[in-house]
């Protein structure tokens, strides 16, 4: 906790704000730059004297819980709520989730890396987004289309999504799925949707249930993973995920591991695009 820049911020703010701002009158005989320590404290239902003290650096630490009703009435912007939080010695709360929505720069970013296979996925593991270079590569594996667009739950029903990965890989995908699955679930709390899936996945097999049971949490950043695509064979592939403003997307890079022969792997898959070279019997 940084009490002196604490108490500088939060009087700064407040002499911003004027009465008309939050909805109150101004009244006659104001002296007072900005709200007075009471009218803070009644719109944040904390005592006049908790607030003075805040600002006079002779405060216990404020809760989460006060830091937010602070935070609400200051009319703080999201930046100025997490710097608040930092300065109170608390971790930042969790951004605005997005949901389905995938921002036109950042679909834009992902278009932008046209040798480079790249997904943007929801944080329960829904594929929200690909590049062309990414459908080339994963094909009819990963669709975007809602009904069938969840990795997670593919990977634990489908067992065409497993052929497209080396058999001696298939547990240790498992386990990553399910570890950065549980780490989402717990951010979530009691979200419908999330506990809503793991039902679902509970019902799907044993297998899954026995990983969750083991309560392993990994969040997916950086991995090494093998794709068995049909014309090309085993590409290596490193895997780098990169956050996103909200929370629950993130930006899933597939780059080629130093010293491997991925990259002209890959450059042959782009000007093979999605053609099936498979040899086939007449």
């Amino acid at each position: 906790m940084d009490r002196p820049e604490l108490a500088d911020f939060l009087r700064r703010r407040r002499e911003q704000l004027r009465p008309a701002d939050v909805g109150l009158s101004a009244g006659p005989r104001r002296r007072t730059p900005g709200l007075r320590r009471e009218e803070v404290a009644q719109l944040a239902g904390v005592s006049a004297d908790y607030c003075t003290r805040l600002e006079q650096q002779r405060s216990s630490q404020p809760s989460p819980q006060v830091l937010a009703a602070l935070a609400r009435a200051l009319r703080l912007t999201d930046d100025e709520r997490d710097h608040l939080f930092v300065l109170a010695g608390h971790p930042v709360p969790a951004g605005r989730a997005a949901g389905d929505h995938v921002r036109p720069g950042l679909m834009h970013l992902l278009d932008a890396l046209v040798g480079t296979p790249a997904q943007i996925l929801g944080d329960l593991g829904d594929l929200l987004a690909q590049n062309e270079m990414a459908r080339f590569l994963f094909g009819s594996v990963c669709s975007e289309r809602e009904e069938s667009r969840n990795l997670v739950v593919r990977w634990f029903t489908d067992p065409a999504v497993r052929a497209a990965y080396p058999p001696e890989e298939h547990e240790y995908l498992s386990r990553i799925h399910v570890a950065d699955l549980r780490a989402a679930v717990a951010r979530r709390g009691t979200d419908a949707t999330a506990t809503g899936l793991v039902r679902r996945l509970r019902a799907a097999g044993d297998e899954f249930t026995q990983l969750w049971d083991r309560h392993e949490v990994a969040v997916r950043r950086r991995s090494r993973m093998c794709v068995l695509h049909p014309s090309i064979g085993l590409i290596e592939l490193d895997s780098e995920t990169l956050l996103t403003p909200a929370e629950d997307q993130r930006l899933l890079v597939f780059t080629p591991p130093p010293g491997s022969a991925t990259a002209e792997k890959l450059s042959l898959l782009r000007v093979i695009g999605d053609q099936d070279l498979t040899p086939t019997r007449d």
